[in-house]
């Protein structure tokens, strides 16, 4: 493959926004789950665009879907509804415990729609100062001023001026706090299943449960951001289906289009009836192209074979995570569910993930942290065995030269 020199890694530094800090390689061609860049080195993907290559690069069923709808229609915007828009709904529908969709770009736009569903519904329902949100510490519900607010990491919100009132924080996993801070003001307790970039976290089945106890308790809405566990990520299509609990809000996105920008909030009709024309909007989010490829992705993901294929894969992972931690013991700690693992550091390794992760590059892995001190696992839900264990052997190498530089 020839480098193309006219860019670089430093065109980023004269170019960009100076918000992130992009690994120095430029990958330019995937398949699979393998990545080459400009100079042709490849990588394994463990990382799947943070969670979002459900079925790996340029997935052939995707693609073919993005051509064949790429030569029909792309966009007409919210004045005219489209037929992927519609069968995009109704499969979700069908698949969850959902009567009404709304569809955006990403995440942070579908819990954006959500948190303002969820006030909507209790200003309109109940009395005007309902308005309370309850969320928790160490989440994160994307970059918008409203979700970054409701988010529980405040150097995400802090330097932005005065902040949207009435959210409140507590600890993850903790009844006793949310029970302490609900009350009949509480529009909202929004949570992460399991807590992505605040550390990997799932929520106990106890703590979900009565959580949702609590909502029915003071008339409160239970939104579930499924945003990185949903669309078959944890084994089930949706993480809640794990625990018997069922949401009133659920927002998904990431791999829901397995690489195409698009996301969607889910809630019941009664719900939804809040909203009315013109209450809330979006110029792309429903475009027929997104949909098309989103309803190719959902058919895929959705069956037997990938599902069940995920545990599968959680525990040749988690067996060489434990083989590794024999060798070099620098874990304290694996938890997660289905294909969204994080390995802690010991606490004499943490704020280390970086380092580890530029080994980890120069081994020839893509691979994500979450925070300073935790490895985090986000591969296609269809990685190829052999690929698990060359990534992970590629991982243990990393883990080798950091270790002894």
């Amino acid at each position: 493959m020839v480098e193309n020199t006219a860019i670089s890694r430093n065109t980023y530094d004269q170019v960009m926004l100076p918000i992130y800090a992009p690994a120095n390689c430029i990958p330019v061609r995937g398949k699979g789950s393998r990545v080459w860049d400009q100079r042709g080195k490849e990588y394994i993907d463990f990382a799947g665009g943070i969670a979002v290559l459900a079925l790996g690069h340029c997935h052939p069923a995707l693609v073919e879907v993005l051509k064949q709808q790429g030569e029909k229609l792309w966009h007409v915007s919210n004045i005219f509804t489209n037929e992927p828009t519609l069968t995009l709904a109704q499969k979700l529908i069908d698949a969850t415990f959902a009567q009404r969709v709304f569809f955006a770009n990403s995440g942070a736009e579908a819990n954006e729609a959500a948190f303002k569903l969820a006030r909507r519904y209790a200003i309109t329902h109940h009395h005007p100062h309902k308005t309370k949100i309850l969320a928790f510490h160490h989440a994160f519900h994307g970059r918008t001023f409203f979700t970054v607010s409701v988010g529980g990491q405040p150097q995400y919100a802090e330097g932005f001026g005065p902040k949207p009132a009435d959210i409140v924080h507590v600890p993850f996993n903790d009844l006793d706090a949310v029970r302490a801070a609900i009350d009949d003001d509480t529009c909202a307790v929004v949570l992460e299943p399991i807590q992505g970039e605040g550390g990997v976290t799932p929520a106990t089945v106890a703590f979900l449960h009565g959580v949702r106890e609590l909502c029915n308790q003071h008339q409160a809405l239970l939104v579930l951001d499924e945003v990185q566990s949903g669309m078959g990520r944890t084994g089930k299509l949706y993480a809640y289906q794990h625990y018997g609990v069922q949401p009133d809000i659920l927002t998904t996105a990431k791999a829901l289009g397995g690489g195409f920008p698009i996301s969607a909030m889910l809630t019941t009709d009664s719900i939804a009836m809040a909203m009315e024309t013109g209450a809330h909007g979006t110029t792309y989010g429903g475009n027929p192209l997104a949909c098309a490829i989103g309803c190719a992705a959902l058919d895929i993901i959705n069956t037997p074979e990938v599902l069940e294929g995920v545990e599968k894969r959680h525990d040749m992972i988690l067996h060489a995570l434990e083989k590794m931690n024999q060798k070099y013991g620098i874990f304290c700690e694996f938890r997660g569910k289905g294909l969204l693992i994080g390995a802690e550091l010991k606490v004499e390794y943490h704020g280390k993930v970086r380092e580890i992760l530029q080994q980890v590059v120069d081994q020839g892995l893509m691979l994500l942290s979450a925070g300073d001190s935790i490895l985090r696992f986000t591969p296609s839900l269809i990685i190829p065995e052999d690929e698990i264990a060359e990534g992970m052997a590629r991982l243990d190498r990393a883990i080798s030269r950091w270790l002894n530089k």
